[in-house]
């Protein structure tokens, strides 16, 4: 898809901007090189300004054990993208990075995961994009690297009232935090 193209079927109206969150995580093959060809894609794109990297963080898998360790980290960028049409540009991002879907366990390893976390203020429950992400406040490699970002971030929980990125790492059990770490390359 040519910049215009991409600009002409992607894009908001002139003025209208989003931020948004994107959590990262590779565990097949060079994950640091995976991270970093997901954040210059993502720089490249002409409807992505004023993007800030968090620290990468080494954790444990969440889910099957048998697999090797996650490199993560968390992106904040403004953009005119539509919410639909950016999926669909960080699940390319991840296609071009070698990234398996089919016959693939859940939580299993992967070359490259892109995760919208919030975008903008919405709230959008479709069968493709649940956003704010539904499990933020149960994962310490979601909320380690976005606390880096943002730590006064709101959650809403729908069950209670919306709470701080830094309350919800406060609320973690103590075991949670054990199985990650700053990634000193």
């Amino acid at each position: 898809m040519s910049v215009q193209q991409q600009r002409a079927d992607s894009a908001k109206d002139e003025g209208e901007k989003d931020i948004c969150y994107v959590a990262l995580g590779s565990n097949l093959g060079d994950s640091e090189a995976y991270l970093n060809k997901a954040i210059t894609a993502l720089r490249s794109s002409p409807l992505i300004n004023q993007l800030n990297v968090s620290p990468f963080y080494q954790s444990k898998p969440h889910g099957p054990q048998d697999q090797p360790d996650y490199l993560n980290a968390v992106v904040r960028f403004i953009t005119t993208y539509q919410a639909k049409p950016l999926l669909d540009f960080l699940q390319s991002i991840e296609n071009d990075n070698q990234r398996t879907r089919k016959g693939v366990v859940r939580w299993g390893a992967r070359t490259l995961d892109l995760d919208l976390l919030f975008y903008g203020d919405a709230v959008i429950n479709t069968k493709r994009l649940t956003v704010p992400h539904p499990r933020i406040c149960e994962r310490a490699f979601v909320l380690l690297p976005l606390n880096d970002l943002r730590a006064d971030l709101q959650v809403d929980l729908k069950k209670s009232a919306s709470i701080t990125i830094k309350s919800c790492i406060d609320a973690l059990p103590k075991s949670a935090l054990k199985d990650i770490s700053l990634y000193h390359g």
